[in-house]
């Protein structure tokens, strides 16, 4: 089997393939384990930076404010401008180790003593853990410069500025793609730590590249490389490295095991494994999996699936597995954090207190192994978990049987457990996209179903799809779509489904979609509560 590189499946979690591509790889993904493993790591980590850069401006008197209040104190920006190197030196590597800073209250400035990042990051900035590196490399008149860093057990962080040749900040977006860029860690073995964050707001002279430390108990060094090839339109050579020690760092978090706090509801096995508190952000770990009578339904319900519809379309994307619903309290029986809830005038789950979370499968149908990251409260409280519910991804039994070219004049509207849906169009299409290539036009064919309607709160979440046509051929489907916030006439949340196929010679006379598996929330059966404290 010819695997794909990383980079191509980094390409595939960003969606910056054609169409064509993605199916191929999505194809791929589906009976290679090895990459289908390297995609959940992607697609956790790019989830990674979802809510740690913001981008509220500052008023324009705000520096004017805090130095006004500092009279006892002569302000100094501690900004070190990166070392000029000649054209004969491009690309030289420069590389210094982190040097411990005082702390926020002794230098003003720098991205994390800013709002754009998330409230760990500030916290751990002001503890102390923010280290001035000012680690820069200079070619073609522009400079890439590391300027402070942010390390904890439970993450990394980098601040970077680019500038010109008269230290006026530039765009830091870096484009990672078909241009020789690449940023990676290594841990005190050499081994790459996959997956990194990147971000940058709007307005900023600052960008931000985050390493997620998550399940990386025994590092003590990492070292940050960056190589760039292509930086703010200019062809060139700018390589850094830094060293980051964490091994002193241990001493600021704290690990409780959970490992004797278990519980089943609806069909769910729940196993409590650790809780971890780092300054920056504090870590849940725990494993979800079927009960042993609801994993022996499920196989055998899966079983008359694949025989209907062939094993490789129904494991597809059918992400058959547990989850769980849950809020945080502190001491006085407050929530502070919620993970996949349902908030008033929401019409999907969603997180409250969060900056990441990452889930892996384990060798048991349906088992996964999580690990959720939250931001720290300000006033550090003891925590409780309260669980409210479990979540499945079941096999699913519904078909609808349309014709294409009916829909026009009778589109065919249906409900499925609390979602009311019209299908709208379903026909044949053509993609025109640009690449780089010697023909920089690509075109590309598929079939396509779309969908519109609302969603009631809760309601089952549609999984994957299958098509058959009036001769019995299967095809895959591709799904994609939206939940707003936006309720319609009916007091229901506006939704959308597309489904597209591809391989198809001609629209079809009549079709069949098929629902091959599906979503639904239980609230727990009972009350259960942990300690997260001693």
């Amino acid at each position: 089997m010819n695997c794909p590189t990383a980079d191509k499946i980094s390409q595939y979690i960003d969606q910056l393939l054609n169409e064509k591509e993605y199916s191929e790889l999505n194809r791929h993904i589906a009976g290679c384990p090895s990459c289908a493993e390297i995609a959940v790591i992607f697609e956790n980590e790019a989830e990674f930076m979802k809510e740690t850069l913001q981008t509220p401006k500052l008023p324009d008197d705000f520096a004017e404010g805090i130095i006004g209040q500092l009279e006892s104190y002569k302000p100094k920006r501690k900004y070190v401008p990166g070392k000029r190197m000649g054209a004969a030196a491009a690309g030289l590597l420069l590389a210094a180790g982190i040097s411990t800073v005082p702390g926020f209250a002794d230098w003003v400035g720098g991205l994390f003593s800013s709002s754009e990042v998330d409230d760990g990051l500030r916290m751990a900035s002001q503890e102390g853990l923010a280290s001035r590196v000012d680690i820069a490399a200079t070619d073609k008149n522009t400079t890439f410069k590391i300027e402070d860093v942010v390390a904890d057990t439970s993450r990394i962080a980098l601040s970077f500025k680019v500038l010109d040749s008269n230290g006026k900040p530039l765009d830091t977006s870096l484009d990672m793609e078909e241009t020789g860029n690449s940023i990676a860690a290594y841990d005190q073995d050499g081994k790459e730590i996959e997956g990194y964050g990147m971000g940058w707001s709007e307005g900023s002279e600052y960008g931000l590249i985050e390493f997620s430390l998550r399940d990386m108990n025994d590092l003590e060094k990492v070292l940050v490389k960056v190589d760039l090839k292509e930086l703010n339109g200019k062809q060139g050579n700018w390589n850094v490295e830094v060293p980051v020690d964490l091994k002193e760092r241990q001493k600021y978090t704290s690990r409780l095991a959970l490992d004797q706090h278990s519980t089943t509801s609806n069909g769910v096995s729940i196993n409590l494994k650790e809780v971890q508190f780092a300054p920056s952000s504090n870590e849940l770990i725990y494993e979800t999996a079927f009960t042993k009578e609801e994993k022996a339904d499920v196989e055998t319900r899966i079983k008359g699936l694949e025989e209907q519809f062939g094993k490789e379309n129904v494991g597809r994307f059918s992400g058959f597995g547990t989850a769980i619903q849950y809020h945080i309290v502190n001491d006085k029986n407050e929530a502070v954090y919620k993970h996949n809830t349902f908030a008033e005038g929401q019409g999907h789950p969603s997180d409250v207190g969060s900056i990441s979370g990452s889930g892996k499968d384990l060798d048991e149908l349906g088992a996964m192994r999580w690990n959720e990251s939250f931001i720290p409260q300000k006033d550090r409280s003891s925590y409780t978990l309260v669980l409210d519910g479990v979540i499945k991804t079941l096999p699913a039994d519904f078909s609808i049987k349309i014709k294409p070219d009916d829909l026009r004049k009778k589109p065919v509207s249906f409900e499925y457990e609390g979602n009311h849906l019209t299908i709208k169009k379903a026909k044949k299409k053509n993609d025109y996209s640009l690449r780089k290539s010697l023909l920089p036009i690509q075109k590309e064919s598929y079939f396509e179903i779309e969908m519109e309607g609302g969603k009631e709160v809760p309601s089952a979440d549609f999984g994957s799809w299958v098509m058959t046509d009036e001769k019995g051929n299967v095809y895959p489907l591709f799904h994609s779509g939206s939940i707003l916030d936006e309720k319609d006439k009916n007091g229901r949340f506006k939704t959308t489904l597309d489904l597209k196929a591809y391989d198809l010679d001609k629209a079809p006379e009549e079709l069949t979609l098929h629902l091959t598996s599906v979503t639904r929330y239980y609230k727990a059966e009972q009350e259960w509560r942990v300690p997260l404290f001693k």
